[in-house]
């Protein structure tokens, strides 16, 4: 069921957003060769816990997950796609990408947000895969608007990526998918990166979402580790991630992980 926010919740949601996104920007200033990923996730925690919020992804057991999982911060390095487990063995190093994706409640509601950074100097292709995930998000966000509906967004960022000069090398991956979010972590709809124009639900003003293309630089096809939690590019090529939360308006979308 998808769920309307009411004034009171998105003015919550609003400040909820402003203080993940300052969050996660911190925690990108912390980005450096030979640091862990635990070192990570342990500033995100302490960052959050100051502003008086909650980490929401700590403890949290999505559907079919036998444990539940164990950090504040998802952190994803080159092949990993999304919920890469931080670990204090895990040492960033330079060329590596990374994926931050951090979700907080505040006041019992929820945000969630990511975006994928060099470490140092990278290759050029991590550079354009990184640039065209990003771009692609901002294709989906453009596409939110009211009236339209769900497979309007995946086919714009499905057609956009599509587009790209040498789109054969990227796979958009199809098994993930952005959702929506505010009195859960996960609520409806689903709202993959594909998709046909006029398919899916209608996009209604008060829907609150999260849309979050990740895009391999090979193949769409991904695995999952034996830890219940990362997923991995089938070919062991890098992959991107970004994500926001926002709202749907009559005016047209509004960004809610945003730091003003």
């Amino acid at each position: 069921m998808i769920i309307i926010k009411t004034p009171e919740e998105i003015e919550i949601l609003r400040k909820g957003g402003r203080h993940l996104a300052a969050v996660l920007h911190k925690v990108k200033e912390k980005i450096k060769p030979g640091i862990s990923t635990k070192d990570l996730d342990d500033y995100a925690f302490k960052l959050i816990n100051e502003m008086g919020d909650s980490p929401a992804f700590l403890n949290y057991r999505p559907a079919g997950a036998k444990v539940p999982f164990p950090a504040s911060l998802c952190v994803s390095v080159n092949d990993e796609v999304v919920h890469g487990i931080p670990n204090k063995e895990r040492i960033l190093k330079e060329g590596d990408i990374v994926a931050l994706d951090l979700g907080l409640k505040h006041k019992g509601l929820f945000t969630d947000m990511a975006f994928t950074v060099p470490v140092g100097k990278v290759s050029s292709s991590a550079l354009k895969l990184m640039e065209v995930t990003e771009k692609a998000l901002q294709v989906g966000i453009n596409a939110a608007q009211a009236g339209n509906t769900v497979g309007d967004i995946g086919h714009a960022v499905e057609s956009f990526v599509r587009a790209q000069k040498n789109s054969q090398q990227y796979g958009i991956v199809e098994v993930l998918s952005g959702h929506g979010v505010g009195r859960a972590i996960h609520e409806d709809p689903y709202i993959p990166n594909f998709g046909k124009k006029g398919k899916g639900e209608k996009l209604v003003p008060g829907m609150v979402i999260a849309l979050e293309p990740m895009i391999n630089n090979g193949t769409k096809n991904v695995t999952l580790d034996d830890d219940g939690y990362t997923f991995r590019t089938a070919d062991s090529k890098n992959s991107a991630h970004f994500e926001h939360t926002i709202l749907i308006t009559e005016n047209g979308p509004e960004i809610l992980t945003k730091t003003f």
